[in-house]
């Protein structure tokens, strides 16, 4: 993993999260702010995926459990479209808020899965 692109992901699904929280308290039906915050935050885990799969061919192999990582990866790469489809089944406010703690998932997650690829062993 690349240590700013992990603090970028993070920085954008919190933001994303604090997005879809004000929309729910606004009382705000699922709309294009609230998925597009879920896509932004899908696009940033694809490309994480694609940089996990080279970074060990250039040198920058991961210290800990490989396997643990990537459930993490797929794990989060599950959850946006899991919550658009929630928004977009059930078009209440309630479900900017399943959009946000997926976003707030994913940055825990994301942060989660750099601990596993740096700290491990040190």
């Amino acid at each position: 993993m690349i240590e700013w692109f992990t603090w970028v992901q993070v920085v954008v699904a919190v933001v994303a999260g604090v997005v879809c929280v004000v929309a729910c308290f606004a009382r705000r039906q699922p709309d294009d702010i609230t998925v597009g915050t879920g896509a932004v935050v899908l696009l940033l885990l694809l490309v994480q995926l694609v940089v996990a799969i080279v970074a060990p061919f250039v040198g920058n192999a991961p210290t800990g459990n490989l396997v643990e990582f990537y459930i993490y990866l797929v794990s989060a790469i599950l959850l946006p479209p899991l919550a658009t489809v929630w928004a977009l089944v059930d078009r209440t406010r309630w479900s900017n808020l399943v959009l946000a703690t997926s976003s707030f998932a994913i940055a825990v997650m994301v942060y989660r899965m750099f601990q596993i690829w740096t700290v491990q062993g040190l």
